[in-house]
Formats: C-alpha cells, sequence, structure tokens
C-alpha cells in the first residue's frame, strides 16, 4: 500500500469516528415516548420588560407543553422573591462565583420520560444555580435521554447553557438547544413554534 492510500485510509476512519460521535448527539427522539419540561422562571422585576407576572420562561414553557404535549415541572424557589433587578443580579452573580445550590420545593421521577427539555433565563453565562441544584439531584436520571435546552435571555443567547448540561447529565443525548429573547416570548410564539416543528413534533 502506497503513502497516499494509506493516508485516505487513515482519513475515512477519522470521519467515521466524527460522524459517530456527532449522531451520538444528534440521536432521533422518541416521538412516541414521554416528554416533560423542567424550567426555572423568575417573575417580578426583569430586565427589559419590567415587573411581569408570569416569568419569560414560564411562558416558552408553557408554548412547548401546548406544541408536544408535554408535562412540565417547575423549579421554585422563593429565595429571590421580591427582589428588585439589580440586587437580584448581584445575588445570582455571588451564588455562581460560590457555587452555591439553592433549595427547591418538591421534586419528580424522571425514569418514566424519554425527552426532556431544561430552560430557565441567562443568569451570569449560564442557568440560575437553583437549576443547579436540581441538576446534581437528578444526575443519574438521565442517562440514554434525548436533552433539549432552552433560554430566554437579553443578549447571551444560549451562553454557556448546552456545555453546562453536558457536563450534568454526561450519559444524554445533549440538543444543541434554543433561545429567545425574554422581550420576544409574548409576541413571537411563532419562533417557538418553528423550532418544535424542526424538532419533528
Amino acid at each position: 500500500m502506497n503513502i497516499k492510500s494509506i493516508i485516505t485510509a487513515a482519513l475515512a476512519v477519522l470521519v467515521s469516528t466524527a460522524c459517530s460521535g456527532g449522531a451520538k448527539q444528534e440521536k432521533v427522539m422518541n416521538k412516541e415516548g414521554k416528554t416533560i419540561v423542567v424550567f426555572f422562571s423568575h417573575a417580578g422585576d426583569n430586565y427589559a420588560v419590567g415587573n411581569i407576572e408570569v416569568g419569560n420562561t414560564k411562558i416558552v414553557a408553557d408554548y412547548i407543553t401546548e406544541l408536544t404535549g408535554a408535562e412540565q415541572f417547575e423549579i421554585v424557589t422563593h429565595k429571590y422573591d421580591g427582589m428588585a433587578y439589580n440586587p437580584l443580579i448581584k445575588l445570582a452573580q455571588e451564588e455562581t462565583r460560590n457555587g452555591e445550590l439553592p433549595e427547591y420545593e418538591g421534586d419528580i421521577d424522571l425514569s418514566e420520560y424519554d425527552t426532556v427539555f431544561i430552560g430557565g433565563p441567562v443568569w451570569w453565562g449560564t442557568y440560575p444555580q437553583v437549576m443547579f441544584t436540581f441538576f446534581k439531584k437528578h444526575a443519574d436520571d438521565l442517562k440514554g435521554k434525548t436533552v433539549i435546552p432552552f433560554t430566554t435571555h437579553e443578549g447571551s443567547g444560549l451562553a454557556n447553557c448546552v456545555e453546562d448540561v453536558k457536563k450534568a447529565f454526561p450519559g444524554a443525548f445533549v440538543q444543541k438547544g434554543f433561545s429567545i429573547y425574554g422581550h420576544e416570548v409574548r409576541t413571537e410564539r411563532a419562533k417557538v413554534e418553528k423550532w418544535i416543528k424542526g424538532l419533528g413534533y
């Protein structure tokens, strides 16, 4: 075998390996299985939309539920209730820096679900720390399941959320995710519909 043939064969192996690795992350979802939307949403004083009764992420979670027939589990903590935006952001920064894990109310058994949407606002480059409390408690529960991150934001996009979900659930098939501006969620349902349709629902 000449040098050219050896190089060609080596490249073929590399391409095959790369493609198979990519296929793991793009596993086809089981549409016949059960789906749930797990999310944290902050009502009250929010950047760009003012004082709101329903959090931006809650609205997106409701859209997903309506479009897919999914169930919901909302990660609820009262730690941030009634806080103005600037003090809240300062607290969020401190929690992220210190790796704090605030408690949340209730819990859910994820074993019966095949697809799990995970959503929240972006606070200091990733999801709020209370979501990481949930991640830690359920670190082994999403092996082999399809996980779809989504965020609401005002300029951060997905930030580090997808990578942090991959780290939290290394055995899951984590998709690339979806982000939408918080100030758009009440008027741009069509963007969520387009995304969900692209997933095959």
